[in-house]
């Protein structure tokens, strides 16, 4: 079953690259005409966000008192991203497979379950901080419009309604349950008329419930400030992405400001977090280089620009987590 359920997640990340072939294409031949050098630092600043990526998880890991190996969080992290782009449930699939790895590895999954749940925290928490910077940039420009608006709204309605769930579990895991299976229940009644079964289970919601209540209640005193270190690594993370886009910038000459590229980026990283397809494929690629023409950024240069960030945080970070997750399963092998 094992080895059926790693053929299927692979299988899925062949389908969905078969799939976006012509995206794919299109960029290997924007790459072609880049200045190098900055693609390569481009690289570097990539494989630095992978490895600031496990120390996030190790210091939320530390902070639930598990010592774990940050070379093998880092493998986790990244092949928990594949596994939410080939699969993408709003960051459960992720969840999933670190409790999955939890199991594997002889720790509690409920304090996996809730690592997982506070790295999503604090990742949102961090991109809203700039997103905010965006704003700023945008209202100074007067560039802001409903889609921005609408979309900034509903990223922050859903980190409110996310902190507000693991703040009812920390009170209670019952009425933690509860909620759970009041969302279950909606979800079901909102998708049964189209695929003529329950979507989602009441029952594991209330199981979810237990394992992050679990995880809440061997929380130490003060953890939340101690939650401070991991959104300094989080807002790293943005901070390297923006270096990316940067680069990107370098490698064709375009002219730049500092408030173009930081609003750039928290425009197109704010659809890709709201976009229905897997890691935005296809919305961030549409979205992204009308974003930069509107900061002033000739279309033709806003594109190819995109091309170039989405080559490597999209394409490597698809390629790398595939590799890493099928190092990880033939590590317990």
């Amino acid at each position: 079953m094992k080895k059926f359920m790693v053929v299927v997640v692979l299988f899925l990340g062949v389908a969905l690259i078969a799939l976006s072939f012509g995206e794919l294409e299109k960029t290997l031949a924007t790459l072609q005409k880049a200045h190098l050098r900055w693609v390569f630092l481009a690289l570097g600043l990539e494989v630095a966000w992978i490895a600031n990526l496990g120390l996030t998880y190790r210091s939320i890991y530390r902070l639930l008192g598990i010592n774990e190996e940050r070379g093998r969080l880092t493998l986790a992290a990244v092949a928990s991203y594949f596994v939410n782009i080939i699969a993408p449930t709003a960051g459960v699939s992720g969840i999933a497979f670190f409790v999955n790895e939890a199991r594997r590895r002889g720790y509690p999954t409920g304090k996996a379950t809730l690592a997982g749940a506070l790295f999503l925290l604090v990742d949102q928490a961090a991109f809203l901080a700039v997103l905010a910077l965006g704003w700023i940039v945008l209202l100074r420009r007067n560039n802001l419009n409903a889609g921005e608006i609408s979309a900034s709204l509903t990223l922050l309605v859903l980190a409110c309604i996310f902190g507000f769930f693991i703040y009812l579990g920390y009170r209670s895991s019952d009425a933690l349950g509860r909620a759970l299976a009041r969302v279950a229940r909606l979800v079901n009644c909102v998708v049964r008329p189209f695929i003529h079964r329950d979507y989602l289970s009441e029952d594991r919601a209330h199981a979810f419930a237990s394992e992050v209540a679990e995880g809440l209640s061997s929380l130490p005193e003060h953890s939340v400030q101690r939650l401070i270190r991991p959104l300094l690594h989080a807002l790293l993370n943005k901070a390297l992405l923006i270096g990316i886009l940067l680069c990107a910038f370098l490698s064709f000459d375009v002219p730049f400001s500092a408030g173009t590229i930081i609003a750039g980026w928290a425009i197109g990283y704010l659809f890709l977090v709201v976009s229905p397809t897997p890691n935005g494929i296809g919305i961030v690629e549409g979205v992204m280089p009308l974003a930069l023409s509107s900061l002033r950024v000739s279309y033709e240069a806003a594109v190819v620009v995109t091309l170039v960030y989405r080559a490597v945080t999209f394409w490597l970070l698809l390629g790398a987590g595939a590799w890493a997750f099928r190092r990880l399963q033939l590590s317990d092998a």
